[in-house]
C-alpha cells in the first residue's frame, strides 16, 4: 500500500455497496437524524443510529420507535443494537426486518459506560464468549438477508482481552464485518488508541476489519489503514462539531490528495463563517428532528464548544450560545461574531470530546470468575437490561 495515496476499496454489506469505508459511530444523544443527515450532506460513508436497546424496541417505547426512525433521505438505513439476551435480540431484528425499519444491524459490544457494563454488557459481554456467541447467531438468523456487524473493544482490560476470540465468533455466526475500538473497557477514552491490536484482529480474519480510535483527520486515517492493513475506519469523536471532515474522509479514500501533504484544497479549513453555517444547519436539523424549536436549541448546546474549537468567539458568546433557546437568538449571536476570521490551524484541530482516564470497569458480581456465565447470571443480566434506548 502506498505511504502517499490509498483509493480504498469499498465496503460491501450483502448487495449494498459503501463506496467509501468510512462509518459514523453510533454515539449516544450524538448521531441522532439531525447528525447523521448534517454529516451526510458534506461526505460519503455508512451513517448509523444512536444505540437502540432490543427490550425497548420489542416493547415500542416510545421514544426508541422514534430514535429508530429514518428520515425520507436515509435510503440505507443502520441501527446499532444493543442487549444481553439472544432472545430478545432475535425478536428486535424481526420487527425491524418484518417492518423494514432497517437495511442494516450493527451490534453493540464497546460501550464501557458503568450503566452498561455493570448489567454485563457492551464491552463486558464478550468476556461470557458463548453468550457473545448465542446473541450474534440469533441476531443473525432472525436478519435473514440483512447484513449484520459488530462493534466491539479490545476487552475488560490488558488482563482479560476478548476481541480475537469475539472476532472469531461474530464471522463464524456470519458477521459481514467486525469493527475494533483499539481501547479496553478500562481505558475508556484515554491514552492512545492501540492500532496494533486492529492489525492482529485484520490478520486472524478472513471477513473485512473496520478501524476506530483516534481519528482526528483524514491523514489519521489513511496511516491506520495502511499500519493496520484495515478495510475502512469508524470515526466517533473526530468529527464532534466538524461534520466536514467527512468530506475530507471521502477524497482521501478516493485516492484524491496525497497523505501528510500539508495545506491542500482538499483538506477542509473552514473559516469561522463555514463554521457558523454548520452550526446554525445542525441547529435546524435538531429543531426538525424533535419537532420542537425549543428542545432542539437545548440540543445543540452541547455541541457549541465543539464547533468553534480554536475559532475566535469570546466566552461570553460561547457562554450565550448555550443557553440559546430560539434559532432566531442562535441568529442574532451568530451576527456578532467576526465572520471573516479564517480558519486558525492547529487551534481546531486534535481530540475533542470525553477523555477521562483510566478506570475499573464496573462490572456484574463475579464476572471475571469464569468466561462462562451461570443460569442465574444469565438470567440476572438479561432482567436488567435496559428499557430506553440512546446510551
Amino acid at each position: 500500500m502506498s505511504t502517499a495515496t490509498l483509493a480504498a476499496a469499498p465496503l460491501f454489506l450483502g448487495d449494498h455497496q459503501v463506496d467509501v469505508p468510512v462509518v459514523l459511530a453510533p454515539m449516544a444523544g450524538i448521531t441522532n437524524t439531525a447528525f447523521r443527515r448534517l454529516c451526510r450532506e458534506f461526505g460519503a460513508g455508512l451513517y448509523v443510529s444512536e444505540m437502540i436497546t432490543t427490550r425497548a424496541l420489542v416493547e415500542r417505547n416510545a421514544e426508541t420507535m422514534r430514535l429508530i426512525g429514518r428520515h425520507e433521505s436515509e435510503k440505507y438505513h443502520s441501527v446499532q443494537l444493543y442487549t444481553t439476551d439472544p432472545q430478545t435480540v432475535g425478536d428486535a431484528v424481526r420487527i425491524i426486518v418484518a417492518e423494514g425499519l432497517a437495511e442494516h444491524v450493527d451490534l453493540n459490544f464497546g460501550c464501557p459506560v458503568p450503566k452498561v457494563t455493570r448489567k454485563g454488557g457492551g464491552s463486558a459481554l464478550p468476556w461470557k464468549l458463548g453468550l457473545f456467541r448465542e446473541i450474534v447467531e440469533s441476531a443473525k438468523a432472525a436478519a435473514e438477508d440483512l447484513p449484520l456487524t459488530v462493534k466491539m473493544r479490545k476487552g475488560i482490560d490488558d488482563d482479560h482481552l476478548t476481541y480475537l476470540d469475539a472476532g472469531r465468533a461474530a464471522q463464524d455466526a456470519g458477521a459481514a464485518y467486525v469493527a475494533l475500538h483499539g481501547r479496553t473497557a478500562a481505558d475508556m477514552y484515554s491514552g492512545h488508541a492501540d492500532w496494533d491490536a486492529i492489525a492482529r484482529l485484520k490478520d486472524a480474519l478472513d471477513i473485512p476489519v473496520l478501524g476506530n480510535g483516534d481519528i482526528w483527520s483524514a491523514d489519521d486515517a489513511l496511516r491506520m489503514m495502511r499500519e493496520t492493513g484495515a478495510d475502512g475506519v469508524v470515526v466517533g469523536r473526530g468529527c464532534l462539531g466538524r461534520p466536514w471532515l467527512f468530506g475530507d474522509l471521502a477524497q482521501a479514500m478516493r485516492g484524491e490528495w496525497r497523505e501528510g501533504a500539508g495545506p491542500n484544497p482538499s483538506k477542509s479549513q473552514p473559516g469561522l463563517r463555514s463554521v457558523a453555517a454548520a452550526f446554525r444547519r445542525h441547529a435546524e436539523l435538531l429543531v426538525e428532528f424533535f419537532e420542537d424549536e425549543g428542545r432542539g436549541c437545548r440540543d445543540i448546546r452541547k455541541h457549541v464548544a465543539w464547533y468553534f474549537k480554536g475559532y475566535p468567539v469570546g466566552g461570553e458568546l460561547r457562554a450565550k450560545l448555550a443557553t440559546s433557546s430560539s434559532l432566531a437568538e442562535i441568529d442574532e449571536l451568530i451576527a456578532q461574531m467576526d465572520l471573516d476570521a479564517p480558519y486558525p490551524g492547529d487551534g481546531a484541530e486534535g481530540a475533542r470530546g470525553r477523555q477521562g482516564s483510566p478506570r475499573t470497569p464496573t462490572l456484574p458480581d463475579g464476572w471475571l470468575n469464569s468466561r462462562e456465565v451461570d443460569i442465574a447470571t444469565r438470567a440476572d443480566i438479561s432482567a436488567n437490561e435496559a428499557h430506553n434506548s440512546g446510551g
